[in-house]
């Protein structure tokens, strides 16, 4: 086979050429390799030195934390190890636990044989996690909160002990030491080598007391009624919040305080300041009965007072821990030493203002002479009820007297009635029903005064007695404690509006409610024209309507109070039978008419203004002739169109 030579030439220049082009593209391929192998050795490099960086600055911040740790470490080392366990003061009232835990109190026991709780046993007032008080205190970069850490107990004695709790190379210090025979506690607070703790600005320090309040008596919701926040203020008022429930913070504060008091119906945990707290948050939340598991309110109270650093003078606190007797907090105040006038006693709600004064400067003294004899204290309260109704006993016979006087006049007061039988004719006979009034010297308040005034006496007895504590635990008849309702029938199911009881005492109180207001519309009856009777009857039927409202709202009232009010009724339908027995009323008439007889022979007719008829008559007098003119007003305009 010929092969042109040209062909050769062209296939050695092709083969050329393919060769040529893939020695370039492998030369090539290589540089790029290594180009790229030399990127990323200096990108490994660049992120390795990224890296080591921020493990640098890592290692320094965690080196930090760690010096920083060690440093707070070193200022509570000691304060933060576990160290539990409990201590036991006492005198012959008081049994108080101190937990090492925050230094503070863990429970509260009552030692006084007279106070019982529902299961027979002493009264605990609070125990484990019921209660909770914590200091808190500023330091130059760290705080103090105590009940963060373990205190340790020295000095112990069957009365006192200091818990201390080791900081910074010093300590902080609280002094427990019960007063002998007595429900005082004085709680002292100390710094000792602190001084560069603190700051200089460090003059306070704040509380925070917090506590679930246990339900002492059978009635749930008639001891929640009594139970609130209670404190005095530094210009000499008591105060308290909302019953059922409440929030105050430092803005609705006008005043510091002297105390705060954590208080049910018959017991109180009251901390009193030496010098003042500075309120900044109370609050009451109240449990409901389904939920509550046997407490009553969560109380929350958050406060500042004054706090030396320098450890040179111990903050003074003092705390009663007792019963909410009247005369045991009178005595008790006295131990107090404090030169204000800390007026404990007024945690005893014993109402407003006028109530408050007699309940206080005749009921308490009465009571207590009373409950010095020894006896039961049904009768007691039966007494009670004697004694003040024969006290009050002129009064009612004055209001009767004054209805006898108006019944022995109807058969006058009907004549007029028949003289003056128009509608148009009302306001004369209104006029000549004051004249004969007056003329018999009769007033229609002389009934309504007496019985006003009696009315404080009635309100003063409704506050005292539900706070008696002398009540407490004390049996009359079928009620075994006076001092809450008596369930003679009782179901396990609440229903709304009754509960799940009926008191006995509460039914006789109304059914001796009933027997009064009867006699009550029986008199008015005997003393009214018919218009008004046929008027005055849908007053009548509210009037018996009253002691089923009554009902309803005082079951679950104390059966003492339930007691006093029925015996009372009681005691008021005997005197006004013995009164309408011993009132002849032809005798009482004549001596009317006896009256009327010597005013009209001595021309004095009415009497003068200054008296009550007379400032009626000349107010219906002048209605009269208001009346009148605007008669004539009237025809005038009529004659005119």
């Amino acid at each position: 086979m010929n092969i042109d030579k040209n062909t050769v030439i062209g296939f050695l220049l092709m083969a050329l050429v393919l060769f040529g082009f893939m020695f370039y593209e492998n030369t090539t391929r290589k540089d790029r390799a290594i180009q790229q192998q030399q990127q990323q050795q200096t990108e490994l490099i660049a992120q390795q030195k990224s890296d080591s960086i921020k493990n640098i600055e890592a290692e320094k911040k965690a080196k930090k934390e760690i010096e920083e740790r060690t440093d707070s470490s070193a200022t509570f080392f000691q304060a933060k190890q576990k160290n539990e366990g409990k201590t036991v003061i006492e005198n012959n009232l008081l049994k108080l636990t101190v937990n090492n835990k925050g230094g503070q109190l863990c429970r509260a026991e009552l030692k006084d044989k007279t106070y019982k709780n529902q299961q027979g046993g002493q009264v605990v007032l609070f125990d484990g996690d019921d209660s909770n008080m914590q200091f808190l205190f500023d330091g130059k970069e760290e705080n103090i909160i105590t009940d963060e850490l373990y205190f340790s107990p020295t000095n112990v004695t069957a009365t006192s002990v200091t818990m201390s709790a080791p900081i910074a190379g010093g300590s902080l210090d609280i002094i427990y030491s019960l007063v002998d025979d007595s429900y005082i506690l004085n709680m002292d607070i100390v710094a000792n080598g602190l001084e560069g703790f603190f700051s200089t600005k460090t003059k306070s320090f704040d509380i925070k007391w917090t506590e679930k309040m246990r339900q002492q008596e059978k009635g749930f919701g008639f001891e929640n009624r009594y139970s609130t926040i209670t404190y005095r203020t530094t210009d000499n008022d008591t105060d308290e919040l909302s019953s059922t429930g409440a929030d105050k913070d430092e803005d609705d504060f006008d005043n510091n305080m002297e105390w705060v008091a954590f208080k049910t119906q018959f017991f109180s945990q009251i901390l009193i300041a030496n010098d003042e707290f500075i309120p900044t948050l109370f609050s009451s939340k109240q449990f409901k009965k389904e939920e509550s598991n046997g407490y009553l309110k969560t109380y929350n109270a958050e406060m500042t007072t004054e706090f030396d650093p320098k450890g040179e003078n111990p903050t003074q606190l003092k705390m009663y821990i007792g019963p909410n007797k009247f005369s045991t907090l009178r005595e008790n105040e006295k131990l107090c030493n404090s030169d204000k006038d800390l007026d404990l006693q007024s945690i005893v709600y014993l109402g407003w203002p006028l109530i408050k004064y007699i309940n206080r400067f005749f009921m308490l003294y009465l009571f207590d002479w009373m409950t010095s004899w020894g006896i039961n204290m049904g009768i007691v309260l039966m007494l009670l009820t004697l004694i003040i109704k024969f006290a009050v006993y002129p009064l009612m016979r004055k209001s009767y007297l004054s209805s006898a006087r108006m019944r022995v006049l109807k058969p006058k007061i009907d004549e007029l009635s028949k003289k003056y039988p128009k509608q148009e004719d009302a306001m004369k006979k209104q006029q000549e029903t004051m004249k004969l009034y007056s003329d018999y010297g009769v007033s229609p308040m002389g009934g309504c005064l007496p019985m006003l005034i009696q009315m404080p006496i009635w309100i003063a007895l409704f506050n005292f007695i539900p706070n008696a504590i002398e009540l407490r635990g004390q049996s009359f008849l079928w009620a075994n404690d006076l001092s809450t309702y008596d369930d003679v029938i009782h179901w396990g199911t609440s229903i709304w509006g009754i509960g799940d009881h009926i008191s006995l005492f509460c039914i006789l109180w109304c059914l001796s409610t009933i027997g009064n207001t009867w006699i009550t519309m029986r008199q008015q009856r005997d003393t009214m024209a018919p218009e008004q009777a046929q008027q005055m009857k849908i007053m009548q039927w509210m009037s018996y309507l009253m002691p089923l409202i009554f009902f309803f709202s005082f079951n679950d009232y104390s059966s003492g109070l339930n007691l006093y009010y029925f015996f009372s009724g009681l005691v008021t339908i005997l005197m006004m039978w013995f009164l309408r027995k011993t009132t002849d009323d032809n005798k009482l008439l004549a001596q009317l008419e006896k009256r009327y007889q010597e005013k009209k022979a001595n021309g004095s007719g009415v009497q003068k203004t200054s008296s009550m008829m007379g400032r009626l008559q000349a107010m219906a007098e002048k209605q009269q002739e208001m009346l009148r003119q605007q008669q004539e007003e009237q025809q005038r305009r009529q004659q005119k169109k």
